[in-house]
């Protein structure tokens, strides 16, 4: 990549230049970057919208990509004037993928034109990567007829030799933008769909993933001609801790509950609050009924050993209703209903203890 332009007339000299001669021209071209068209309206753009609270492009962590490695320095120093503080680079195309699996760039400032390896065959591999499609990648080509074959090939935009600051600064900032943004966005919608399918207060699962999860259990079941259970826990005292404590005692008590569940259970199997003290557990995948009694067991002697929240030691028992498929249902609905009958014959039985319902 050689770069030569009417606004950097001085870069000439950087091919095969020492380190002094570099440093200078360096220092000038920060003073173009300074000047040029739109790169300080991109840097003033970054600063400002950084004082409302937006997007901070200068954070963005980028990798340049070229085999000179005098032009790879440009590069940095171009984007160091503007303030980009995350910057990586390699004259080696074939390490592109390695390095972007590892390190995940916000945007890749790609050569095209390369020995060995061109920018077209590194976009083929980042696209194995990224596998939504979206290539974080900002092509540089002299060729004007490569224009539309970037872009084609999934470079989100390109820049032309000879280089112009200005334009280049503003394609990265926004190109930074639009990527930062987006994984905002990402994050954000994952914060909502854990929302909606968690129960705020434990974390556990709520009642539409457990129908989910319920749904998924059964299909395989009956797919594999195995076994699944549901348990339906009530605590058996909470509401009295609830009255005499306070809803704060009663909150910890049940993310005290949620945790000692969660440390019986195994990560295949899910565990649901329904809304007020009332639990279900969804095992999957098991050998037998028998499997689900012992952990019904379990769950009871875990439960009833003592709690302390805030200074105060809380002892609660639990009640199960226990059903299994296909035995005591044929879909989540029936499983449900027999667990909760199961449930009451454990309450009306004096508590602490877990019921099947009779076959």
């Amino acid at each position: 990549m050689s770069t030569s332009s009417s606004v950097l007339q001085n870069v000439q000299p950087l091919q095969g230049t020492g380190d002094a001669t570099f440093s200078q021209t360096a220092v000038a071209l920060a003073g173009v970057a300074e000047s040029a068209p739109n790169a300080g309206w991109a840097t003033q753009g970054c600063m400002t919208l950084t004082s409302c609270g937006a997007i901070d492009t200068r954070a963005g962590k980028i990798l340049i990509v070229d085999d000179q490695a005098s032009n790879v320095s440009l590069l940095e120093h171009i984007l160091a004037s503007a303030g980009y503080t995350s910057v990586s680079s390699t004259t080696d195309p074939r390490k592109v993928c390695e390095l972007h699996r590892q390190h995940v760039y916000d945007l890749i400032l790609l050569d095209v034109q390369m020995p060995g390896m061109d920018g077209f065959e590194v976009m083929v591999g980042l696209k194995e990567i990224e596998t939504q499609g979206y290539l974080p990648v900002l092509a540089i080509t002299a060729n004007a007829d490569h224009k539309l074959s970037v872009l084609q090939a999934g470079a989100r935009d390109f820049i032309t030799k000879p280089i112009d600051v200005g334009e280049t600064l503003m394609r990265v900032h926004n190109l930074l933008e639009v990527r930062l943004l987006h994984a905002q966005l990402r994050e954000h919608g994952n914060r909502l769909e854990s929302l909606a399918l968690s129960d705020p207060l434990t974390g556990l699962a709520n009642r539409r993933l457990l129908d989910d999860r319920l749904a998924m259990a059964i299909a395989h079941a009956r797919r594999h001609y195995g076994v699944m259970a549901v348990l339906y826990l009530d605590l058996d005292g909470f509401k009295e801790v609830n009255d005499s404590r306070g809803h704060g005692i009663g909150d910890a008590l049940l993310k005290a509950v949620a945790t000692r569940l969660l440390s019986i259970v195994r990560e295949e199997d899910t565990v649901c609050r329904l809304g007020g003290d009332e639990f279900v557990i969804a095992l999957t995948h098991i050998s037998s009924r028998g499997y689900a009694t012992k952990t019904a067991d379990k769950i009871i002697q875990a439960l009833s050993e003592a709690y302390l929240i805030e200074g105060h030691s809380i002892q609660i028992t639990v009640s199960i209703g226990l059903s299994s498929y296909p035995e005591h249902g044929n879909d989540a609905a029936g499983l449900l209903k027999s667990a909760d009958a199961a449930l009451y014959e454990a309450k009306r039985e004096g508590k602490n203890t877990y019921r099947v319902p009779e076959s």
